[in-house]
């Protein structure tokens, strides 16, 4: 499905559509559970819990559930034992998808503003920009702390418009799961989906994004035929 028109400024999502962050995720989740004294998960099962922010993923551990808490003492055991961990293996095992860095340039090469807008808190989301080599790519980056809401709260992308100075209307969101999806729309954002990343199983294209693409280098082909 073609967009409706070119944006002017394209924000895009982190964990699942930038990077596969997960073997770093389960890394650190599975060393937080030995320290906790308790069997640690694997990849394939943090796989499915990643995307609502680290302080979810780690009631996710703890829980083996979505959406049920842990008792307060258990998270306030676990979540500093997480953190330190996370906070040393941050982008060792983490690489970018194919297409991020041809789709970027593309971007950026066409007169596009681009920018970064994550769940993710800027003390992890500044230095795996910077170690995978895409930070200076971005004019500004949106972490899960800067505002005071998260995706799927519209707040985070509408700070980004504001602080670069374009309408909803002129922006678009490209991201991989259903809160990406929700967050557009709330903001007045068009909204373009990839279907690799993290969305607990759903088929992205049941939230009905504007477009699915492949690949972030698809974005050309897509923009070309706005």
């Amino acid at each position: 499905m073609p967009l409706n028109k070119k944006p002017a400024l394209v924000l895009i999502d982190l964990d699942g559509t930038l990077v596969d962050s997960v073997p770093d995720l389960a890394y650190c989740i599975d060393e937080m559970m030995k320290a906790l004294g308790k069997k640690p998960w694997g990849e394939e099962k943090v796989r499915a819990w990643v995307g609502n922010g680290v302080d979810r993923l780690i009631m996710r551990a703890l829980t083996d559930a979505l959406w049920d808490d842990p008792a307060d003492a258990d998270f306030s055991e676990a979540q500093p034992i997480f953190m330190k961990l996370y906070a040393e293996n941050t982008s060792g095992r983490s690489c970018l998808y194919d297409g991020v860095v041809e789709g970027i340039d593309y971007l950026k090469a066409n007169g596009y503003r681009v920018a970064c807008v994550t769940n993710k808190a800027e003390a992890f989301t500044v230095p795996l920009l910077k170690e995978l080599g895409i930070y200076d790519k971005f004019e500004l980056v949106v972490s899960g702390d800067t505002t005071a809401k998260k995706k799927p709260d519209p707040m985070p992308l509408l700070y980004a418009a504001d602080k670069l100075s374009e309408q909803p209307g002129d922006c678009l969101m490209v991201g991989d799961s259903m809160h990406d999806v929700k967050a557009a729309r709330n903001a007045g954002f068009q909204v373009v989906a990839v279907p690799y990343g993290y969305n607990h199983g759903i088929d992205i294209r049941e939230a009905n994004p504007d477009a699915v693409i492949d690949s972030l280098a698809d974005l050309k082909k897509l923009f070309e035929a706005a």
